[in-house]
């Protein structure tokens, strides 16, 4: 393990000092400079810009650091394809020809410049004629006649095809569709300069007049915002004619298996050393609480604009398909389930330091599947969790073209629309710059970030990501990754540490990610068997993070390739789309897509000597390891049958959480029955649920003084949903539910009308003391049961519902049969023995004691932990 030589940890963490300028709700794009009802437009492309750092991927010999054998050495990760040796003779000419389009692009100044450099280019001048001035082209902006003529420049034609031929070109239409050439586009053109009638008829308020030249005119638009966002998004690449190049380049080397020029002397890859929060608890619970104490300091980060596609969700209604966010997991959706885990962080902050923190959250959508929209309307419905919506950012992540694996060309949709993907989560760094994500968070004090993905269910359990982030703030790193055990056959990358020497003789180190995608390319060897110590073998990355706001701001804001990190053009999964006439069509593709993590890639460390074992300690990035079922579970695709793992299912994910529960009870002298292998599942289900809130600790040191000792028996339901609670020596055989309006707190209107959230503001309470519940529970034979959805059919239950600031005791009492205990607010609930079975005493909270209660738990720091002591009122 990596040595530590921390600084001693000052009274408090201060804050950032605030920058001038805050995002709005919904960070816009850039203004175009055209007129309002028409697509966003493109601002200048960018001026040349140096290219960014390049990787070796030649292997020395030159022994590997001072430390443990670690697999076998391969090429560094991430390499830019730019010079690339080009084997395809038809390839490297399209590239050779779009590089050479795409300077003259780069020197010329002025958009005017730019028509002209493009109509220089024989394709545009094949496809347009000579006179492009006249029909559609000449009632369009300048700006958006760019955009079209970079898309033909770019050699994507079709993508214009036979849509808008309104008068029926005939089958010459179809040939030059499916030619994807540029030849037939005179016929296009005609059709093209057939729309000048009908764009004269415009009105004042730029509806087309005519249904079917309205809606033809309406995919034009569609089509133009489509390229307006990549021209925009990729300008530091030479936009859309840059995207070609580069997915180019990389289709052109996965077919020849070639790459750059070697510009390193040795490149190596080593098994990096962190801190082992299973094997040091004394500095993982001082990390943890550094975490704590530094939340006013931390802002949150969520990539969740992908499309869950192998998720396979859809609206049992509207037969819609869902974006992965909505997933309604373990009763709540999935967005609701980051937030739930947030909340319980600022609520142990609050416990312990009395201060009322509001972390401030930024997260990126996307349009596939209007997963923008859906967000917003959960944010909405639920009064955007109690926060206010100006402490969310919600940014918009563009769709990019899927590119055929066999020629580059775009696929097209049954509209003659591009089949359009979100480009990886990658793209949050550059977006989250363009769109001033950084500044708004940075004007709130926020010195870091942590990051996290939707789809893991798990990555809040315990002290993972209070320990990441509270060593990232304290020592002040730029990137830090949370990681475990590889999991045999598990579509996950690994953290390596990369060690190399440049031509110039000086040795950089750091900790970065090799794609899954890119393991046969750099000779990482699947994992066969699970050794049980995270560090025996390269580990997972879990895409949690750490980030220094000012370090990914720095990369974001850069006008080269190096602002979208780990670039890769994935052909390992077909593409499924709708074709222009309307038929499923499945189809060898990908898309560029670049990778959040390895933005790690910018953060290496420079020497003028090759260092020794330890290194890790003094890079700017690191890593911390904890169980896997404690890091990373995801409910991101639906079960196989052929698949008995369950890895990566809600199913699965589900289990890992049961197996916390039980591992967390266990510790607390409580009799949990064992969660056996996944493959039981599939006929018997889960031996118990059990769902605990996470503001019960988030930390378990901290739950375990809640629940002393008992039981819980096989085929047991358990959910508590309240923060205030003790379990001492409770028996339970069958459903036990309890439920509290105010779990953590009340919520008060602020001065906007919005309900915020008050932390421990007349919280609901219960104590269950030397207490035995029998009931017949869950009817697991039930079909209609669907236990990850915690959706069961139960034929009893102790339901116990409390309202505002009510609490419930029981004490000494056998509860069987089916109860429910529903307690007003302001009112406290005993249930006391009797010869009979158990009476109910109802008596009213004083009024002095009404935000407190008659008892609470007073949380203090001792050493690296937190105790708990009860404070009776």
């Amino acid at each position: 393990m990596a040595s530590r030589a921390q600084p001693p940890p000052p009274p408090r963490l201060a804050h950032l000092r605030p920058r001038l300028h805050a995002a709005p709700l919904f960070s816009p794009p850039r203004a175009p400079p055209c007129r309002a009802g028409r697509s966003r437009l493109l601002s200048a492309l960018p001026s040349p810009s140096p290219s960014p750092p390049s990787r070796s991927q030649r292997v020395s010999t030159v022994p590997p650091l001072d430390r443990e054998p670690s697999p076998a050495p391969a090429p560094s990760p991430s390499p830019s394809p730019e010079h690339q040796p080009r084997g395809n003779p038809a390839l490297a000419a399209e590239i050779a020809r779009l590089t050479a389009a795409r300077s003259r692009l780069r020197a010329a100044r002025t958009l005017g410049d730019k028509l002209r450099a493009l109509d220089a280019e024989p394709r545009v001048a094949a496809f347009f004629g000579e006179d492009s001035s006249r029909g559609v082209l000449g009632a369009l902006e300048p700006c958006e006649v760019l955009l079209l003529k970079c898309l033909v420049a770019a050699g994507q034609e079709h993508v214009l095809g036979d849509e808008l031929d309104w008068y029926g070109g005939g089958g010459d239409h179809h040939e030059h569709h499916h030619r994807n050439g540029a030849s037939g586009g005179s016929a296009l053109r005609e059709a093209l300069y057939s729309l000048a009638s009908l764009v004269g008829n415009w009105s004042s308020e730029g509806v087309m007049g005519g249904e079917k030249g309205s809606g033809e005119m309406e995919v034009l638009q569609k089509l133009l915002k489509f390229l307006g966002d990549i021209e925009e998004f990729y300008d530091c690449i030479g936009g859309i004619i840059g995207y070609q190049i580069m997915a180019l380049e990389l289709l052109s080397a996965s077919k020849n298996r070639m790459h750059r020029p070697n510009k390193d002397k040795f490149v190596d890859f080593h098994v990096p050393s962190g801190l082992n929060l299973l094997e040091d608890r004394e500095y993982a619970s001082q990390a943890a609480l550094w975490g704590i104490e530094g939340l006013p300091e931390l802002g949150e980060i969520y990539p969740i604009g992908g499309a869950g596609d192998r998720l396979g969700l859809v609206d049992s209604d509207t037969g819609e398909s869902l974006p992965a966010a909505l997933l309604p997991y373990c009763g709540r959706s999935l967005l609701e389930g980051l937030i739930r885990d947030l909340q319980a962080r600022e609520f142990l902050h609050f416990k312990i330091f009395g201060d009322q923190c509001i972390t401030p959250v930024a997260i990126m959508t996307s349009s596939v599947k209007n997963n923008h929209e859906h967000i917003i309307t959960i944010c909405e419905k639920l009064d955007w969790f109690g926060r206010g919506r100006d402490n969310f950012r919600l940014f918009e992540q563009p769709l990019v073209p899927v590119v055929n694996a066999e020629d580059g060309k775009w696929l097209i949709s049954k509209s003659l629309f591009p089949v359009g993907k979100p480009g990886g989560h990658g793209a949050i760094w550059k977006l989250a710059y363009d769109r001033g994500i950084f500044q708004w968070l940075q004007q709130r004090g926020r010195k870091g970030a942590t990051v996290r993905q939707v789809s893991n269910v798990v990555a809040a359990t315990d002290l993972t990501m209070m320990a990441l982030a509270g060593i990232g703030l304290r020592c002040n790193k730029k990137l830090g990754f949370a990681s475990c055990e590889r999991r045999p056959g598990a579509t996950e990358g690994v953290n390596v540490l990369i060690e190399k020497q440049n031509l110039e003789g000086l040795w950089s180190y750091g900790i970065t990610c090799i794609e899954y995608t890119e393991f046969e390319k750099y000779g990482i060897p699947e994992p066969t068997v699970t050794t049980g110590s995270s560090q025996a073998s390269y580990p997972a990355n879990t895409n949690i993070l750490y980030v220094d706001l000012q370090a990914v701001e720095e990369v974001g804001s850069r006008k080269n390739a190096s602002c979208l990190p780990g670039m890769v053009l994935n052909l390992k999964k077909a593409v499924s789309y709708v074709d222009h006439l309307g038929f499923e069509c499945s189809a060898a593709g990908g898309r560029l897509e670049c990778t959040m993590q390895n933005i790690a890639d910018n953060f290496m460390n420079t020497y003028n000597y090759k260092c020794s074992k330890g290194i890790e300690s003094e890079l700017d990035t690191f890593i911390v390891y904890n169980e896997r079922k404690r890091v990373t579970s995801s409910a991101k695709k639906k079960p196989k049958s052929e698949d008995r793992s369950l890895h990566q299912t809600p199913e699965g994910s589900l289990l890992d959480i049961m197996r916390n529960a039980h591992d967390l009870l266990s510790k607390c002298s409580i009799d949990v029955p064992m969660v056996k292998d996944n493959s039981e599942y599939l006929h018997s289900g889960p031996p118990f649920l059990i769902f605990l809130h996470p503001a019960l600790g988030p930390f378990w040191d901290i739950m375990r003084q809640k629940f002393v000792g008992g039981s819980v028996s096989k085929g047991s339901e358990l959910q508590i949903e309240v923060a205030e609670f003790l379990w001492k020596d409770v028996e339970l055989d069958g459903s036990l539910i309890i439920l509290a309006d105010n779990i953590m707190g009340s919520t008060k209107k602020n001065k906007n009308g919005e309900q915020m959230l008050h932390y421990g503001a007349r919280c609901g309470r219960c104590r269950l003391q030397n207490v035995k519940i029998v009931n017949e529970g869950i009817n697991w034979i039930s079909p209609s049961n669907v236990y990850w959805k915690h959706d069961v059919e139960r034929s009893e239950s102790v339901k116990i519902i409390l309202h505002g600031n009510a609490e419930f005791e029981a004490k000494d009492v056998v509860l069987k049969g089916n109860h429910v205990f529903e307690v007003p607010d302001g009112q406290r609930m005993c249930i006391i023995q009797d010869r009979s079975g158990f009476v109910v005493k109802l008596d009213p909270i004083s009024e002095e004691l009404m935000d407190s209660g008659t008892w609470h738990w007073k949380y203090t720091v001792d050493g690296a932990h937190v105790k708990l002591n009860m404070v009776e009122l």
